[in-house]
């Protein structure tokens, strides 16, 4: 392994040590530094973003054999039987150092990775995948998940990962990014959202929301956005051109006021719950529906009659493309995207950080900094 200088053997790291409530958060300053393996580089972690996932994965709502009541803190009741420990179904092993959305530089290099590496400036993306797989089925883990991520000082991870980024944003705003970034340039490629469009997004004032709303726009489609009234301003802000409070008296009547009857060519849901079936209700016939959240619910009652005979798309998504991270990075760097930064937290204030966030009162990313 070479490294740069000062690189220690332990780091200060916030580690999960099963399923349950914030007490399962505990803040280590003895926790060792990863070694750097055969193709992999190590980061110094500079930010990382919070997301669902790590919460998700915190109370084992991915997991049909944790008990519900420690999802309760999530607000919600259905759960998913055949979920797994993740969504790879595996088990996550524990103790577990979480986060998905590192920006940082590059502190050591593994074998067969190039010196020349230690000291660039990198994002990493968080999804390691297994190129012999089919596309869609590539993931093998996730950072934070299945392989330990970057509430830490340090974190190890594929070279191939972690990409070079030239952008005058801070670790912090560029930890914004990874997670819900590429996952929503995920779902807005899949459902070839094209210009001129209208897509109608769920959850709008989220990570992913945030993200939807601005690549819709990158895009050239317009955004009818769903979420809270009191995101309204923020949003408006933001540019949305349309804006529905997510607990209208009728969600479908408020959507057909604005823009038409089913005049909607594509729906971002990460919402799920009782949205799902008024928002298929507004879809055009051929329109597509693409999700990657239920964070209203996973168990949910749907109408065939409009899958059948308005001929929808749906698609499910969880598997960013390598290809698909890149396009994410080119859109940073030439300054096509804001990042959306609520607050940045010490990292040992990471338990803090997730309370807050589950007040669901803020638009955009939480971020820790070591």
């Amino acid at each position: 392994m070479q490294t740069q200088a000062g690189v220690p053997t332990a780091m200060n790291a916030v580690v999960l040590t099963g399923h349950g409530g914030i007490d399962r958060l505990f803040s280590r300053g003895d926790a060792p530094t990863p070694q750097p393996q055969e193709g992999e580089v190590l980061v110094r972690v500079g930010a990382c973003g919070l997301n669902n996932t790590d919460i998700n994965t915190r109370t084992g709502w991915y997991d049909r054999k944790v008990e519900s009541s420690v999802t309760e803190e999530l607000g919600l009741h259905g759960r998913d039987d055949d979920a797994g420990s993740s969504w790879l179904k595996s088990a996550v092993g524990f103790p577990r150092i979480q986060g998905a959305a590192v920006a940082g530089q590059v502190a050591a290099v593994g074998a067969e990775v190039d010196p020349a590496r230690i000291g660039q400036r990198v994002l990493v993306d968080p999804s390691v995948r297994d190129p012999r797989l089919p596309l869609r089925a590539q993931l093998v883990e996730y950072l934070g998940s299945e392989r330990d991520g970057g509430f830490a000082e340090y974190v190890a991870v594929p070279s191939i990962n972690a990409h070079v980024i030239e952008s005058p944003l801070s670790d912090a705003e560029l930890a914004t990014f990874p997670c819900s970034y590429d996952t929503a340039e995920e779902m807005l490629a899949r459902a070839d959202l094209g210009e001129g469009e209208i897509i109608l997004i769920t959850g709008a004032a989220g990570g992913v929301g945030t993200a939807l709303i601005q690549l819709a726009h990158v895009r050239g489609a317009r955004v009818v956005a769903v979420a809270g009234e009191s995101k309204r301003e923020r949003l408006q802000a933001l540019g949305v051109d349309y804006f529905v409070a997510r607990d209208a008296a009728d969600l479908q009547q408020s959507v057909e006021a604005l823009v038409g009857e089913q005049a909607i060519d594509v729906v971002a849901d990460v919402v799920g719950g009782e949205l799902f079936g008024p928002i298929l209700k507004v879809l055009r016939r051929g329109g597509r529906y693409t999700t990657s959240g239920a964070i209203g619910g996973p168990v949910t009652a749907m109408d065939l009659r409009d899958l059948i005979y308005k001929d929808l798309e749906m698609y499910g998504i969880t598997n960013p493309t390598g290809d698909t991270f890149a396009r994410l990075v080119a859109l940073i760097e030439g300054g096509r995207l804001k990042p959306m930064l609520e607050a940045s937290y010490r990292l040992e204030e990471l338990a803090a950080a997730q309370e807050q966030m589950l007040k669901r009162a803020h638009v955009g990313k939480f971020v820790v900094v070591p």
